[in-house]
């Protein structure tokens, strides 16, 4: 018998099913005590409901619970598990730094669903020796303002923010050749409201456009 190749598989999306004995309680739980939205609920009486966490829905599904467990990727670990851990939701490890180059942590929902939340740790791995040369660098004005702010945001040097942001627009991801970004989905917002705080009304093509 011949071997059969495999198909090409487009897959842009992942649901990860929990089963939960009361679905309208598990609705309430992951909203109000783990901070996720609320999708939608189907059925009369309710059999299973969605909800988002940033861009990932789950799907509940009303059965006999049994242990599940599940891992999300998402942008500040530790601020997501300081709400959770506020409203009393039971952890299973607190958030640490592991070898794997996460920082993350565990909770369990009242069903025995165990949810794990964690980010990348960018400084993780061995140092790399460089040396660092003086580069004459004159930028506009209210760009140059924001960058200074986004630096101290970051904890992190003007030059440190340059060279983090460089690399990344030099690494090419996804199909459509996009280009990675350096920063969170928050750290993006916080970006949005320094433009505005430093009057920045042009867009990203604008550096071909500017005269002196």
């Amino acid at each position: 018998m011949s071997a059969i190749t495999a198909p090409t598989i487009d897959c842009d999306r992942l649901h990860p099913l929990l089963v939960v004995s009361d679905i309208p309680a598990a609705v309430d739980f992951y909203a109000n005590k783990l901070g996720f939205s609320h999708g939608f609920t189907w059925g009369e009486p309710p059999e299973m409901a969605g909800m988002n966490i940033g861009d990932v829905s789950i799907h509940l599904y009303k059965g006999e619970p049994h242990s599940n467990s599940v891992y999300f990727v998402v942008g500040d670990a530790d601020e997501l598990y300081e709400f959770q851990r506020s409203n009393g939701v039971e952890v299973v490890h607190t958030p640490a730094d592991r070898e794997y180059e996460l920082r993350d942590y565990a909770v369990k929902d009242p069903w025995g669903n165990t949810l794990a939340f964690g980010h990348y740790i960018q400084h993780m791995g061995p140092p790399i020796k460089i040396e660092r040369v003086a580069v004459p660098v004159r930028l506009e004005k209210r760009l140059a303002a924001l960058l200074k702010d986004l630096a101290e945001h970051k904890g992190m040097s003007i030059d440190s923010c340059l060279e983090e942001t460089l690399l990344h627009t030099f690494e090419v991801v996804g199909k459509n050749v996009g280009v990675a970004s350096p920063h969170t989905k928050k750290t993006h917002e916080f970006i949005q409201e320094l433009k505005q705080k430093h009057g920045i009304d042009y867009d990203t093509h604008a550096s071909y456009r500017f005269v002196e």
